[in-house]
């Protein structure tokens, strides 16, 4: 009598936690690579929607260069509207010398984008994983090519690298580093100043303000010394009107598509509305901003239960109410965004995670509305109006759950 043995099975291969933990920082670089090739060539061919967004970088961008290599800032430029430290990242492309400014510049961009990447892979760790650098590997190509024409991924970059330093995910806190790095990017683009709101009491408070201090003293008293006109970008920014893509400027949108007098004027490197009210709506964003900034300093004094993730919930908070209160939003602000929420998802205690999500979509109708539908927008159509509603009430949304998280988490909680 024949026996028949069934076969033997061979059992399905096992990653090992090693091999499994090699595997996710090479699937991420992998996405990272094929999403920026991606970005590369939209930027190169450039004819989405209104299309000419590199057109910032080697006309812009390079003629501030041109300017700045003399000696000299944008005298009299009402385009020029950046702190001094901006010239820092326009003069930079000088340093590939054997490549086009518009190459270097796009090279550069893409070299922070990566150490940006790579520092919130590593900040997660065991912790939290590799969240922070997924949703900013992923969420940056939702804006399409401009991050890569833009200079806002190296102020973001010094943000983030200014948190991870406050935060110590892997190390010791430094705050001295923190401090400098949210120092000199304030110089750059002054919104990293807010990276140190949410810094504990004390010591350490002291330490980081002290080193941001002396880290944009110095940098502005060299830019003093050598150039002149330093301050000039000041005026420029006083003289800013309504931009149509903000959220007074969405509801002068409305009311145009229900047939009020206004219109659209290329103002100040923008796209601006002119007409009845319009300065009412300017200065009701400038009061909308300073309630946010007492809000933030209410919620700074009243806050006793700091956590790892104070830092970072409280500096995405504050970037989000001073985005959705400005007389601006452009789709670059995003990148500010979408780099301060990846550091908040670097640590497990974060309350900003709702946040984080929302801001993915908002990040694609920007891109949505400028450039593919930028035409409509400029129209004030039914489908621009659309467009700029939903990014607007999202960034809104975001804004108050972000707030809300934050006072729970640092408030309520103590009181609890």
């Amino acid at each position: 009598m024949t026996t028949h043995q069934a076969p033997q099975q061979t059992p399905a291969p096992v990653l090992s936690r090693t091999d499994a933990a090699t595997h996710r920082p090479r699937t991420l670089a992998a996405v990272w690579a094929v999403t920026r090739l991606g970005m590369l060539v939209l930027l190169v061919r450039d004819d989405l929607g209104v299309g000419g967004v590199s057109r910032e970088v080697y006309v812009l961008y390079a003629g501030w260069y041109e300017q700045l290599a003399r000696g000299a800032f944008p005298y009299g430029d009402t385009t020029w509207q950046y702190p001094p430290g901006a010239a820092a990242v326009f003069l930079s492309p000088g340093l590939l010398p054997w490549l086009s400014y518009f190459q270097a510049f796009v090279t550069l961009a893409l070299l922070a984008d990566a150490a940006v990447t790579r520092a919130l892979a590593r900040a997660g760790g065991r912790e939290a994983g590799s969240a922070g650098a997924w949703l900013w590997t992923c969420g940056l190509p939702l804006l399409l090519h401009i991050p890569l024409a833009r200079y806002d991924v190296q102020t973001t970059a010094l943000a983030v690298f200014a948190l991870l330093a406050l935060l110590g995910p892997r190390t010791r806190p430094r705050p001295r580093l923190g401090g400098a790095l949210a120092g000199l990017g304030a110089t750059v683009k002054v919104w990293p100043l807010l990276t140190l709101l949410g810094t504990a009491r004390g010591r350490t408070t002291r330490a980081a303000w002290t080193s941001a201090a002396a880290a944009a003293a110095a940098l502005l008293a060299g830019l003093a010394l050598g150039f002149p006109h330093t301050l000039d970008f000041l005026r420029q920014q006083g003289d800013r009107g309504v931009q149509i893509e903000s959220l007074g400027g969405t509801a002068l949108h409305l009311a145009r598509l229900a047939g009020l007098p206004y219109h659209v004027e290329y103002r100040y490197g923008a796209f601006e509305f002119l007409g009845p009210q319009v300065p009412a709506v300017a200065r009701l964003s400038l009061l909308l901003t300073a309630a946010a900034f007492g809000w933030l300093l209410l919620w700074r004094v009243r806050a006793r239960h700091w956590t790892p993730a104070t830092p970072c919930d409280a500096a995405l908070c504050a970037v989000l109410l001073f985005t959705v209160t400005s007389r601006v939003i452009s789709p670059q602000y995003l990148i500010w965004l979408l780099g301060l929420a990846a550091v908040c998802l670097t640590t497990r205690r974060t309350t900003q995670r709702p946040v984080a999500l929302l801001l993915l979509p908002a990040a694609a109708l920007s891109s949505l509305g400028y450039p593919l539908l930028y035409e409509d927008v400029i129209a004030s159509t039914p489908a621009g109006c659309t467009v700029l509603v939903l990014r607007n009430g999202l960034l809104l949304t975001a804004a108050w759950l972000s707030c809300r998280g934050l006072w729970r988490a640092t408030i309520t909680a103590s009181h609890g």
